[in-house]
């Protein structure tokens, strides 16, 4: 004897799935609703709480700076409150954590522990300040230009050339051609001269630039 013919239509066979799977979808929905009041309540209330706990914290590692620069206090805190090292590590994903790890870079470099500058700065995430973004990509082109690996610094006075203002563009842009005339790029560092000379002639930077552009084009032959 034949089977009979199962003629279950579609919308029969869609409406048996979602009884028989109920308790697994009302599971996803369930579990999609509360990653969406998690990451809420995260955006707004955990980061905010904890954003505003590590601004009160950085204030006194600012003082610390402004007190002396090269001490020990800014980074490692003193008398209970901690130092930009502590802030960077339990308040990460704020502000005031992204901004210690550029205070840190500053710090280390002036200190010349130059790997040190170079692991605080790759943790510093751009913001779209046109103050800070392109200041940590120049600190980096210090700290490498210092540690002789003038490829990097080149990469990193490059991008702050371009990120910084008329006002810091040509500092950055007169480093990276230093940097180009230590690699023996002379070309390239007399069109780096040039810019300076051209987009900022009221730069500081431009005042003598025509005697680095003289020298590099002699260089250059």
């Amino acid at each position: 004897m034949s089977k009979p013919i199962n003629r279950t239509s579609p919308t029969q066979r869609k409406t048996s799935f979602i009884e028989e799977n109920s308790k697994s979808l009302l599971f996803i929905a369930g579990a999609v609703v509360l990653l969406v009041v998690v990451y809420i309540w995260y955006q707004g209330v955990y980061l905010k709480g904890r954003a505003k706990e590590a601004s009160a914290k950085m204030y006194k590692a600012e003082q610390f700076i402004g007190i002396d620069s090269l001490s020990n206090k800014a980074i490692k805190g003193e008398g209970g409150y901690p130092g930009l090292e502590k802030i960077a590590a339990d308040y990460d994903n704020t502000k005031s954590a992204n901004l210690a790890n550029l205070y840190m870079g500053g710090i280390y470099l002036r200190k010349g522990q130059y790997k040190q500058a170079v692991d605080a700065l790759s943790k510093y995430s751009a913001t779209g300040s046109p103050v800070a973004d392109p200041l940590a990509l120049g600190l980096m082109g210090d700290a490498y230009s210092e540690l002789k690996d003038y490829k990097q610094a080149e990469t990193f006075y490059t991008k702050a050339a371009e990120k910084a203002s008329k006002f810091t563009s040509p500092m950055f842009l007169k480093k990276l051609a230093l940097v180009q005339e230590n690699q023996k790029e002379f070309n390239a560092a007399v069109d780096s001269y040039k810019k300076i000379k051209t987009q900022y002639p009221e730069s500081a930077e431009a005042q003598l630039i025509d005697g680095y552009i003289a020298r590099a084009q002699a260089q250059a032959k």
